[in-house]
């Protein structure tokens, strides 16, 4: 494939079982989209960025037998466990594909609805993915996007290694061409694509003492630490002593953990004009 591969977070084995965990953490507020849409029995759906699962249960349920549904995972590592996953959930109307999802191959307009989660906070030029997916679509049909937003991920109280672990964490991803806000341009990036009846919300979620996501922020510095090091964004002797400040704070059950801000968005593709005789 053409593209590198730009995710931000890399693939390594803490990322993988990170994405994992994801899959079950958010499987209820992804659901509850998924019914909004009001997906029907026998159409034909895609998940951008499917990772080693994401929501293909959930996407294959709703088609059912009748329907198909097409993960579109760049690396091979997480096609293979899609494909597992995939395999034990005994979904045989659910395809998993390698494919870069900047230029997928696929066919334009061969889908009734596509879907992706968590993508574009990983990834530079989210436009050209949003452009890509929205043209798979066929006029008419749903477009669902589930993103983060930074804002919200906070401790309370607060504390400053958290404050300078974020900002490293931002500057870094910055400097990739990443946006770890863009939860909340999700919707002009698809207006601009050309999706019409744009709704959205936002879910924040409190990560009690003992959640597999109280820690992420941690998950998400070590994922990308010897690059924030190496690329002079935060000293080694600095990084290790605000990942211990935030491990002992975080520790504290009176210490409150809130989630990035997730932006769910729907829409639909626009009719196709028909011209008059």
């Amino acid at each position: 494939m053409g593209e590198p591969d730009l995710y931000l977070l890399g693939r390594n084995k803490a990322e993988e079982m990170r994405l994992k965990r994801q899959i079950a953490n958010l499987a209820p507020e992804s659901d509850a989209q998924f019914e909004r849409i009001g997906i029907r029995p026998g159409e034909r759906v895609l998940d951008l960025g499917c990772g080693p699962g994401g929501v293909l249960h959930l996407l294959g349920k709703r088609v059912g037998p009748s329907g198909s549904v097409v993960g579109i995972e760049r690396s091979p590592r997480f096609v293979q466990l899609a494909q597992r996953f995939v395999a034990d959930h005994e979904l045989p109307q659910v395809e998993v594909r390698e494919g870069d999802a900047y230029d997928t191959g696929l066919s334009r307009h061969s889908f009734d609805g596509a879907h992706m989660r968590l993508v574009l906070v990983n990834v530079p030029e989210p436009e050209r993915i949003v452009g890509e997916m929205v043209s798979l679509v066929r006029p008419g049909g749903w477009i669902a996007s589930f993103e983060a937003d930074f804002l919200s991920h906070i401790c309370d109280p607060p504390l400053p290694a958290w404050s300078r672990l974020i900002d490293t964490y931002a500057a870094y991803s910055a400097a990739h061409g990443i946006d770890l806000f863009i939860g909340r341009r999700t919707h002009r990036l698809f207006r601009a694509a050309g999706v019409v009846d744009i709704r959205l919300d936002a879910v924040v979620q409190i990560y009690p003492p003992g959640h597999d996501r109280r820690p992420i922020l941690l998950d998400f510095i070590t994922n990308v630490s010897d690059k924030l090091i190496e690329g002079g964004f935060i000293s080694r002797e600095q990084f290790g002593e605000d990942k211990k400040a935030v491990e002992r704070h975080i520790a504290n059950p009176e210490v409150m953990v809130s989630s990035e801000t997730f932006y769910r968005l729907c829409g639909r593709t626009a009719q196709m004009m028909t011209m008059g005789v």
